[in-house]
């Protein structure tokens, strides 16, 4: 029920542990704040974190005769998510599922959820290119999206595993946002001082040199980490911090793609 949906955006990453669920979350949250209406839809069906960072947990999901009912995370309803983690009887329940399984959730997922009218999207994907990636483009191709966001660290190891992300989009026609470089440096939460602990510029060369957008870095800060689990923004919460900017920072650069894709 994707129907009612102006933008749909892809969240992926080439290996797991860059982030990505992060990213995904605060950027449903950021748009939240600035007054869209969002759906976050979580597809990483062996590790679904999104309702714990977004203080959902053991929270239900039910089915009515239009299809799955999303979480709400406000009363105004203007964030609702959708995840395997609120079928699951608790955080340490295992899926294990041969790739039928999990390509039939995700199509549940994809077209029986009663999303309503969402002004944006947002699909958090497993890490690689697998079943789930694939069902999503099949399912995607009669729907409009707006594209994926590609998701790295600056170490050369995640840089590698996002050129074969980047492949993947290419093959599957799906359009490259840009890339993001998450755990971009440390900011020292006492001075704002940033220190490059991993290495730095990856993300941004990678995007260079595969002619891509580089949609900015985002720094580890200790305590982004801490809202985990609260379900608020970076912005609410630490306002004119160096990551609360970098992700109005992406929004913009989203609401700018959004112009350009409907001729504005």
């Amino acid at each position: 029920m994707l129907s009612n949906v102006k933008h749909i955006v892809l969240v992926l990453s080439g290996k797991g542990g860059v982030g990505k669920s992060t990213i995904s979350s605060q950027l449903a949250l950021t748009l939240k704040d600035q007054g869209f209406k969002v759906g976050l839809l979580d597809i990483d069906l062996c590790g679904p974190s999104i309702p714990y960072i977004l203080n959902l947990e053991g929270k239900d999901v039910h089915q009515s005769n239009e299809g799955w009912i999303p979480v709400y995370t406000d009363h105004e309803q203007r964030l609702a998510v959708m995840s395997i983690g609120f079928l699951l009887g608790n955080r340490n329940d295992a899926v294990v599922w041969r790739g039928p399984k999990k390509t039939a959730m995700v199509k549940s997922f994809l077209k029986d959820v009663r999303w309503g009218e969402l002004d944006y999207l947002i699909i958090d994907t497993p890490p690689g290119t697998s079943d789930e990636h694939i069902t999503v483009m099949e399912n995607l191709k009669t729907i409009k999206c707006d594209g994926a966001i590609l998701v790295t660290t600056p170490q050369q190891v995640s840089i590698e595993d996002v050129r074969k992300e980047l492949t993947f989009c290419r093959k599957t026609g799906i359009n490259i946002l840009g890339i993001v470089e998450n755990m971009s440096g440390y900011i020292c939460p006492s001075c704002d001082e940033c220190t490059n602990i991993f290495s730095a510029g990856g993300g941004q060369s990678l995007a260079e040199l595969a002619k891509v957008p580089f949609l900015g870095k985002f720094p580890i800060d200790p305590r982004v980490g801490k809202l985990a689990g609260t379900g608020k923004s970076a912005g609410a919460k630490i306002p004119g911090s160096e990551i609360s900017k970098a992700f109005y920072a992406l929004v913009k650069l989203l609401l700018e793609e959004g112009k350009e894709n409907n001729g504005a």
